[in-house]
């Protein structure tokens, strides 16, 4: 791009509205430990991945002690039209729509709703009689034997239940996820085909939020989609957090590209456009939402369940979204880079347990996520920090600019606890 449009922190503070920065003072940097000058550095580097053509634009936040120290909204939302990032634009998150669903989940769980270790057959009869593939390698549907135990909600808040991932070639073949069916379908083509592996046995990454939002369809009795919003998100000023978005919304809807022949060019990762009403409420990837409504969201978790002033999880609850839930046996849930450090929380985040497997410096003790068009977030309770990045790109890495902002915003800690 030979224009780059740049937005300051004193731009934003004029120009966004309906951001939640009312929720959340601004506050200088050195007030709460922090380094102006390395964040000017974050963001010099974020301009520079834009520069290089890793990313058309991005919008990212940090606060301390529940203060935002550092907004910066950068590049271009739309390269073809030239429209600036705003720092209210409109991302698909896709993963990191797990948590969210997760965390609903668990307002319910509070009400007695379910407990961890229901069979999910007891609310989902279609489940009762699924077997397991005789090889998790194939895909011959046939080639089956008897489950040895129930999936429970734990196994599928911690992907240990046995399903497996939307891409997965068994799922495509089987066409058991599209977003043109109901999230019923999509739950009866979920038990129809066989396990990868007995529940409780590996983790596994999949469609298990998904199946979670049709739960909790069950136990909030009424649709996942207006539970969300209403008893969810609207308490915590989550309006920018939506399943599609129509109107005067679509022009806040940033453009996913992908890196072909040293050019961004638009991608449309979805067969559906998320300007388009899907049929598939997808509790696992299936929402749009904004940096300020991730920092409430995260910042509600770090002040142990409140916001604003209204309990929106006990404390105990609050305290299991820290700890690791995935059984015994199925750990560790992965080999590779983090994975092998990580654990998967009773809240569906991962947990970092050994940070000498991250490629950049994080805390033990953090919980995070990220989505596969290139948003991230990390909620840190030992240095009470929370980080929101999120661009538009496919494949997400982006030039590594997500890890790059970790390494700067780290560097800017100059009191750590």
């Amino acid at each position: 791009m030979n224009k780059i449009i740049h937005f300051s922190l004193a731009a934003l503070l004029v120009g966004i509205t309906n951001f939640a920065h009312a929720q959340l003072d601004f506050a200088a940097p050195a007030s709460v430990g922090m380094s102006q000058e390395s964040l000017d550095q974050a963001t010099t580097r974020l301009q520079q991945h834009i520069d290089d053509g890793d990313i058309a634009g991005v919008v990212a936040a940090v606060a301390r002690d529940g203060k935002i120290v550092y907004f910066e909204s950068l590049g271009l939302m739309d390269i073809e039209e030239m429209k600036p990032m705003r720092g209210d634009a409109l991302f698909r998150i896709y993963s990191m729509a797990r948590q969210i669903t997760t965390v609903a989940a668990l307002t319910l769980y509070e009400q007695g709703k379910f407990d961890m270790d229901d069979p999910i057959q007891m609310y989902l009869p279609e489940f009762e009689n699924q077997r397991v593939l005789l090889d998790s390698d194939s895909n011959d549907v046939s080639q089956t034997r008897k489950r040895i135990g129930d999936i429970t909600v734990q196994h599928l808040i911690t992907h240990t239940s046995g399903l497996g991932s939307r891409s997965s070639r068994l799922y495509r073949e089987n066409r058991v996820r599209d977003k043109n069916i109901t999230l019923d379908q999509m739950v009866s083509n979920a038990a129809r085909i066989p396990l990868f592996q007995d529940p409780g046995t590996e983790f596994r990454y999949g469609i298990h939020a998904t199946i979670l939002g049709k739960l909790i369809e069950i136990w909030a009795e009424r649709p996942f989609e207006e539970f969300l919003r209403e008893e969810f998100l609207l308490r915590m000023n989550m309006s920018s957090t939506m399943f599609w978005a129509d109107g005067a919304h679509r022009n806040r809807l940033a453009v996913v590209y992908r890196p072909t022949n040293g050019q961004l060019t638009p991608y449309q990762i979805e067969s559906i456009p998320y300007t388009m009403r899907p049929r598939l409420m997808e509790g696992g990837v299936g929402l749009l939402s904004t940096v300020g409504d991730f920092i409430n969201f995260s910042q509600m978790i770090l002040d142990g369940g409140v916001f604003q002033g209204e309990r929106i999880l006990r404390e105990e609850t609050v305290d299991l979204i820290y700890q690791n839930a995935v059984p015994e046996q199925a750990m560790p849930i992965g080999s590779g880079g983090y994975w092998g450090g990580s654990g998967w929380t009773w809240g569906g985040f991962n947990l970092v347990l050994d940070a000498e497997t991250y490629s950049y410096p994080i805390s033990e003790g953090t919980i995070w996520w990220d989505g596969s068009a290139g948003t991230r977030f990390f909620i840190d309770p030992k240095q009470n920090t929370v980080i929101v990045i999120m661009a538009q790109v496919s494949p997400s890495r982006g030039g590594g600019f997500r890890e790059n902002f970790s390494r700067l915003v780290d560097m800017a800690i100059t009191e750590r606890r």
